[in-house]
């Protein structure tokens, strides 16, 4: 590990609500109810957040409205909206303005009623074709999975992966979500038929939702939400827990162009500058809190993060190899990720909370003395416009 690395920022207080299915709030109480517990759980009141990072997300939410909302007034607000990488984005600049002095302590939240809503993230239909980006593409009905199907085919025909191989992912999901009571109510809430761990075969045999994804490789539509302090070194030495450090962080895009290969995403972008800054390697992360919209969306990102090498994904997750308990790799979503415990729409900010947990010691599946965690998000469509952003923890 690389010595002297910057100690200028930490996470310092954070706040998942507990409920997938939850009719009787909505998104906005979601939201402030978490700061609100984050801030209990940093031991940091409202007159303390002179920072506010929002994606827009809730009724009527972003800087402005959130702000009037809780009734603060930050010095700054970043309202940087990129989809599921949003946070990951978000921490970065957070991370640039405590660094500059422009902020002593920043507030990230998120709230969803996905579920309740009916939203239908991965399968609804395209719902415009009148503008420069859509007209060529969504006139013809292709769906989120769709796309995302038709990255792991192309995966498949140049690599060799198989259904198989990607299967192993959905698997030690599942494995940690057991782990993990809120995960295992959700799946209960949402209906999931046959609540246990799985098997390859399991995956394999449910039912195709879009050739070559089954069920068991789509993420689950849930409700959900929470909430994320970061606070500069002096703040963070005087809160209630120990400090989890944000030391590299980097951002990318990627979308589709002549030539361009569709398996080869923004993490290939944001995760070589994010470990730069940070001075480590992949080899030294003990945790690796990646997107799992579907299972193909980790093999991709495992191996342009630097996990392995391009097309050796399938190989490197074989026999559970990214469980908790198994030295020697990185653990994989270790609260059971989108496949098995939530995924309302935008799951970056889960990745920050899950990864920071496992740095403090408080994860349901914790690794034995971590050091080192990656939150890696991914915004847009795999395999068209997408953004990439990765954040690296330290424990204290």
């Amino acid at each position: 590990m690389a010595v002297n690395q910057a100690r200028n920022v930490a996470i310092v207080g954070l706040y998942e609500w507990p409920k997938r299915v939850d009719p009787d709030v909505s998104s906005m109480q979601i939201k402030a109810r978490s700061i609100k517990r984050a801030l209990d759980d940093a031991g940091l009141t409202w007159a303390d957040i002179d920072g506010l990072y929002d994606a827009n997300d809730g009724e009527g939410g972003g800087g402005l409205g959130l702000s009037a909302y809780l009734g603060i007034h930050p010095r700054v607000i970043d309202t940087t909206s990129v989809g599921g990488s949003s946070y990951e984005f978000q921490v970065a600049h957070a991370v640039r303005d405590i660094a500059a002095g422009r902020v002593n302590v920043a507030v990230l939240s998120y709230g969803s009623k996905a579920a309740s809503q009916r939203i239908p993230i991965g399968t609804g239909g395209p719902r415009s074709a009148g503008n420069w980006q859509a007209n060529m593409e969504n006139a013809y009905g292709q769906t989120l999975i769709s796309n995302y199907a038709m990255v792991a085919m192309r995966h498949m025909h140049q690599y060799g992966t198989t259904s198989e191989q990607l299967a192993e992912i959905a698997v030690t999901t599942r494995a940690h979500a057991m782990r993990n009571p809120e995960a295992v109510q959700a799946m209960q809430d949402l209906q999931f038929m046959n609540i246990r761990e799985i098997t390859v075969t399991d995956v394999m045999e449910s039912r195709v939702i879009a050739d070559p994804l089954h069920l068991l490789e789509c993420c689950m539509v849930s409700d959900g939400g929470g909430a994320l302090i970061l606070a500069s070194a002096d703040v963070a030495r005087g809160t209630k827990k120990k400090p989890v450090w944000v030391i590299g962080s980097g951002e990318g895009i990627e979308y589709r162009r002549n030539g361009s290969d569709i398996t080869v995403s923004s993490a290939a972008r944001s995760g070589p500058a994010a470990f730069a800054e940070a001075g480590v390697s992949p080899s030294e992360i003990d945790v690796a809190m990646i997107y799992d919209s579907f299972t193909i969306t980790v093999a991709v990102m495992l191996e342009d993060l630097g996990f392995c090498k391009k097309g050796e994904a399938g190989a490197f997750v074989a026999d559970g190899r990214l469980r908790w308990d198994r030295p020697g790799a990185p653990a994989l979503n270790t609260d059971g990720g989108g496949l098995s415990s939530n995924h309302p729409g935008m799951r970056g900010l889960f990745l920050l909370l899950e990864a920071a947990r496992q740095m403090r010691g408080e994860s349901t599946s914790q690794v034995a003395n971590p050091r080192l965690a990656l939150a890696h998000g991914n915004g847009g469509q795999l395999g068209g416009n997408h953004a990439g952003g990765t954040n690296i923890l330290a424990a204290d």
